[in-house]
């Protein structure tokens, strides 16, 4: 069967619900056991059905490119975050309110983020809030953004409305981007138990891969129902990472279509594409490759190298970062993924800001095929992650990195200036330290004096 040029699926959660529940068992037996609620959504009926009904997907066969199969997997549907984040996000916030439902404890969601999941989790929260699934005294979430990247979270009731604004805070830290992790994790660590006693709230933190891989096994469930692999052909996916949370929950989503019964199992492989300032996990895959030297060009004046297909032949500057979205570095995940990718194939590429901005008119033409707009100015982007993936895959097919027949292309986001409002300075609460932190999640769950 040849695959659909078009695909388009409203409601992607509800449709595999059933699946997405297999995989919640899955990781409640196989992973490790986190703070937060079990991994069990509440029944599905009509108002659960709308609340997951922003979890869009579509594909679009893109043509070849030097004779490989290109095709899009659009995972940016929902209007209210233009990314992936939103998958997991629903998920994680249906399970909070399956355990709100049942033993009557109040939530805190804490996330760390570079702004995406931020985002997501708040759209979802909101969501929630606004369909009745909870009231907003029952389920709240704050986040912990560094200060580079909070122009990048979008602006919502959550923030508008005083009583949702004061419960669900969004904490700006001045420090490097990952610092804001081991942050959040000090702020749990240290808070959690206070205010379960004090305020009867408990503080879920939920960084953990085991809250994210079964939303993300969506991709799998589609593929195959979607995009079926013609027998003999090897396909690659292809991902903008930071570390890697999608593909796993892409694997996972693979892993149990194969243990079906009659199932064939074709595993696919993965390509990796980051930037400059993290290239982590690529450097991980070619076991702990350094950056090549650059050199400055004299005439014009970028940096060059020519010795290593995997990073980018001309740079503004080596250590450059295209969005600070791919913030993390060293992800534990990294030794996982190189080993997966080695186990079934695959590869990494490392692009720079020179090579997008040369690339940008190529690739908002071939996404525009999947009615995905970019703008015709780059410097209006806001979410590179679409163009980092096109312009990865593309290079990477061109300088004999991709061994596949096809690859898929996770467009996981893509938003611009005109797409949303960035939060206003009254939303925000810096937090430079724990305490200060400490300060803001009591705030959040009603202790006004700490």
């Amino acid at each position: 069967m040849a695959p659909r040029r078009r695909a388009v699926l409203d409601n992607a959660i509800a449709h595999y619900y059933d699946r997405i529940r297999s995989a919640l068992d899955h990781v409640r037996e196989h992973g490790t056991e986190g703070d937060g609620p079990e991994q069990r959504l509440p029944q599905l009926d009509d108002i659960t059905r709308e609340f997951f009904a922003v979890s869009g997907m579509a594909s679009v066969v893109l043509g070849t490119h030097h004779g490989v199969r290109l095709t899009l997997l659009d995972l940016m549907r929902n209007p209210g975050t233009r990314t992936t984040k939103t998958f997991a996000s629903l998920v994680i916030v249906a399970r909070a309110v399956r355990h709100i439902r049942e033993t009557g404890e109040r939530l805190m969601l804490l996330t760390p983020s570079s702004a995406n999941k931020a985002t997501a989790l708040r759209d979802a929260v909101l969501r929630a809030v606004d369909a009745g699934l909870v009231t907003r005294d029952e389920l709240r979430i704050a986040c912990v953004v560094p200060r580079e990247s909070v122009g990048k979270v979008w602006h919502s009731r959550l923030a508008a409305d005083p009583g949702l604004r004061e419960r669900n805070p969004v904490v700006v830290h001045d420090g490097p981007g990952a610092a804001v992790k081991a942050l959040a994790q000090e702020g749990a660590e240290t808070c959690a138990a206070e205010l379960r006693r004090v305020a009867g709230v408990r503080i879920w933190h939920t960084l953990d891969l085991d809250n994210y891989r079964a939303a993300d096994t969506v991709r799998a469930f589609y593929e195959a129902e979607f995009l079926p692999l013609p027998d003999g052909r090897i396909r690659w996916h292809s991902h903008a990472v930071s570390s890697a949370f999608g593909l796993f929950g892409h694997h996972l989503g693979t892993r149990l279509l194969a243990a079906e019964p009659g199932a064939r199992d074709d595993p696919p492989g993965y390509l990796l594409v980051q930037h400059l300032r993290t290239p982590d996990m690529v450097q991980d895959l070619y076991a702990g490759a350094a950056s090549p030297p650059y050199r400055r060009h004299p005439v014009s004046g970028l940096y060059v190298q020519n010795a290593n297909p995997v990073f980018p032949a001309a740079a503004f500057d080596p250590r450059e970062s295209i969005d600070p979205t791919f913030y993390t570095e060293q992800p534990a995940t990294a030794p996982r993924m190189s080993a997966l990718i080695r186990e079934q194939g695959g590869s990494g590429i490392v692009v720079s800001l020179h090579e997008c901005l040369g690339r940008y008119a190529q690739v908002r033409a071939l996404v525009a095929q999947a009615d995905v707009h970019l703008p015709a100015d780059p410097r209006k982007l806001r979410e590179w992650s679409l163009v980092m993936v096109v312009t990865g895959t593309l290079l990477a097919v061109e300088r004999g990195l991709v061994r596949a027949d096809e690859v898929v292309l996770h467009g996981s986001g893509s938003y611009d200036a005109d797409d949303y409002t960035p939060l206003p300075p009254d939303a925000l609460r810096p937090a430079g330290q724990l305490g200060e932190l400490s300060d803001a999640l009591h705030k959040a769950a009603g202790v006004q004096d700490t």
